[in-house]
């Protein structure tokens, strides 16, 4: 598929371009006081640290924030789509060779569905931009090599005439960031160890609020992330009727709440495909608010599972399917 013409009609925005002015001016104060703090020298970031993967709890640090100061390609892609094969290393290398006038931020749609959708992606692989806070679209599908290059160098160009963004400094010699060490036992271990006490003696309320205290202050805690979405579907189940749940799921087939409910007590009693698989089809026959609402509590079912484990994965491939 050839790519669509990039327009740039209705990118300006005055909010946009002050908020960029300011953040610019902000980065330039941070950059010339890691070049005092250096010696006069600018610090750079390794070529490497020019592509990332980004998903939708860090899109605004990643992405939005980010395009304050260099234009960010979105790459939407998916592990099972083959033209994402072809696409996504020649954006890589691309990327690379522009030298920190733009760089890449990768997107997995099947971790990220609602990215997505946001986005207005109705298949992949779908490239974007992001210029001081803006979205555009770029194009869709594989594409010639000249073609990528002509709009890269066109968002280049109104990134700098327009927003006046001149990227971000490239050092060769600088390290690529280096795994993260393991942490050590953090400050949420009393908290993590009262929501587990609470969930062993029936407390579901009192595990429900440990682990939301511990996620309001740190929201990427995996730990507290799983647990909390555990003891949230407890809650729910707590007092179905699961015959009654079973029955009128069995005779009404479109009532969104009835198979939701009849999800839940499938994933308690173990029956993950089960549940994965009422709540896919729910989607498929919904749409509007009531498919998003299917759509949200599977996610928080994938999160009961884990993100790893190769059912989750299944589902997410069957979700994208259906979804686009």
């Amino acid at each position: 598929m050839q790519p669509r013409n990039m327009s740039m009609s209705g990118v300006v925005d005055l909010a946009a371009v002050k908020a960029a002015g300011e953040a610019r001016q902000k980065a330039e104060e941070a950059r010339a006081a890691a070049a005092r703090a250096g010696g006069g020298q600018a610090a750079g970031v390794a070529p490497a640290s020019l592509v990332f993967d980004v998903d939708e709890a860090g899109f605004e640090r990643d992405v939005l924030q980010r395009s304050t100061e260099v234009p960010v390609v979105i790459d939407f892609w998916a592990e099972w789509c083959e033209p994402c094969k072809q696409l996504g290393p020649l954006l890589e290398r691309l990327t690379v060779e522009y030298n920190g006038r733009i760089v890449l931020a990768k997107v997995d749609v099947d971790a990220n569905q609602m990215l997505m959708q946001q986005f207005g992606i109705q298949g992949i692989p779908a490239v974007f931009a992001v210029v001081a806070g803006q979205a555009l679209p770029l194009f869709q599908g594989a594409a010639p090599e000249a073609q990528i290059r002509q709009t890269l160098d066109q968002l280049v160009q109104v990134g700098e005439e327009r927003f006046g963004l001149t990227g971000i400094v490239v050092d060769p010699s600088a390290p690529a960031d280096a795994p993260a060490a393991e942490e050590p036992p953090g400050p949420y271990d009393a908290l993590l160890e009262a929501a587990v006490r609470a969930l062993d003696a029936g407390d579901l309320g009192g595990a429900v609020q440990a682990y939301r205290n511990v996620l309001s202050d740190d929201p990427g805690n995996s730990e507290a992330k799983l647990g909390l979405a555990q003891a949230e579907l407890l809650t729910r189940v707590r007092d179905l009727d699961p015959q009654q749940v079973r029955t009128d799921a069995a005779a009404k087939p479109a009532d969104v709440a009835a198979q939701i409910a009849a999800a839940d007590l499938d994933l308690v009693g173990g029956h993950v495909e089960d549940a994965f698989g009422r709540l896919i089809e729910t989607v498929r026959r919904t749409a509007g608010d009531e498919r998003n609402t299917v759509r949200l509590r599977l996610l928080e079912l994938f999160e009961v599972i884990g993100s790893d484990d190769p059912r989750v994965t299944a589902a997410r491939q069957g979700l994208a399917r259906v979804l686009f």
